[in-house]
């Protein structure tokens, strides 16, 4: 049985790392998947005018998965925000109804010296992953501009979220949650934002259906610190929209390197979106010196969670580990015991692990 992957390389890096992790796809898994080419982003902008076509939505939608590499850059920074290459991403989420963004944030022992806390802290590492709700929130409420009876101009965004919204994503964590170490914390603004309010109250109503796993709250900004301060206490973490990409950009630092934390965006049905969370990094597109092993670990993600190929997913992490532990190094995560490998050469080195 084949399936139809639609690849959206992207702008900057993303046709680099895209490629590369296509490398190690079709090595644990070769001929299984037929490649369908989606333009979308910058590119999409330069060559059709909009960040997303219809054509290229369609494609994604007939599609059992889609791999996304990344995408913006400064190129299109004076483009108002409906013609932004970011929103190519929110309009996948929303028509494909992904409305769970699962980040893990893993630290690596061999990496423990690329992380930017101290040692001690280090020491204890880190497995945590971070749910995201992702089709609702500030990102898709009403916005828009407005002049004062002083002649002031005044912007606004949205933050809203409904019960049904804030059920379903608590459910995700909580199933997660039941996987690993029976334990959510759920992260919000309670304290001020009506919002995160009634976001507190559905997730104890849902919690109420998971009476094996624990459920603690915590205030997005104290999230945000003990993050730094003792990482290790967090498991799985379910929040909103904004705090979600926040928070795991952060969290994704303390590993070492962004360029290391894959992600998977998931709805009702086993058809995803799976990617790195770092961006199009337009400074070092082309010298490929990008780190593949963010974009390598996401088509683990893909194979676990949309095609029941666990321990294929399982080779591909394993083949990671090993590479990491021989030393192998790309520029962002380089100690003084390495030399940087460019891409291809990391990618080799992770195909290798696997032979």
């Amino acid at each position: 049985m084949s399936f139809q992957l639609a690849v959206i390389e992207g702008d900057g890096i993303g046709p680099e790392i895209v490629q590369a992790s296509l490398q190690v796809l079709e090595k644990v898994a070769p001929g299984r998947f037929q490649y369908k080419p989606v333009l979308a982003g910058g590119r999409s902008i330069d060559q059709h005018g909009v960040p997303l076509t219809d054509a290229a939505l369609t494609t994604c939608k007939n599609s059992d998965s889609v791999l996304l590499g990344a995408v913006g850059g400064p190129k299109w920074d004076t483009l108002p925000g409906h013609l932004r290459p970011e929103r190519a991403l929110l309009g996948i989420r929303k028509e494909l109804g992904l409305f769970a963004n699962i980040r893990p944030a893993k630290l690596y022992q061999v990496l423990k010296d690329a992380c930017p806390l101290h040692r001690e802290t280090a020491e204890k590492g880190f497995d945590m992953v971070i749910i995201r709700e992702l089709t609702g929130g500030i990102y898709y409420g009403e916005r828009g501009r407005k002049t004062d009876s002083d002649g002031n101009t005044i912007a606004f965004d949205t933050e809203i979220y409904n019960q049904t919204e804030i059920d379903r994503i608590a459910r995700v964590a909580f199933d997660l949650a039941r996987k690993r170490t029976k334990k959510v914390c759920s992260v919000d603004k309670a304290n001020v934002l009506e919002s995160s309010r009634l976001w507190r109250e559905r997730v104890h109503q849902i919690a109420k259906e998971y009476p094996d796993v624990a459920v603690s709250d915590m205030l997005v900004d104290n999230a945000a610190m003990q993050l730094v301060r003792n990482p290790a206490q967090f498991d799985v973490i379910v929040t909103a929209n904004m705090f979600g990409d926040i928070l795991s950009d952060e969290a994704s630092q303390l590993t070492g390197s962004i360029g290391m934390l894959p992600s998977a965006s998931l709805g009702e049905t086993r058809c995803g979106m799976y990617e790195p969370i770092h961006g199009s990094a337009p400074d070092i597109a082309g010298k490929n010196v990008a780190n593949p092993l963010a974009t390598i670990l996401s088509i683990a993600m893909m194979l676990r969670l949309s095609f029941d190929m666990g321990s294929k997913a399982d080779q591909i992490e394993k083949a990671v580990e090993k590479t990491l532990l021989k030393g192998c190094r790309t520029r962002d995560i380089l100690d003084n015991n390495s030399k940087p490998l460019s891409t291809t050469e990391m990618t080799a080195e992770v195909i290798s692990a696997l032979a």
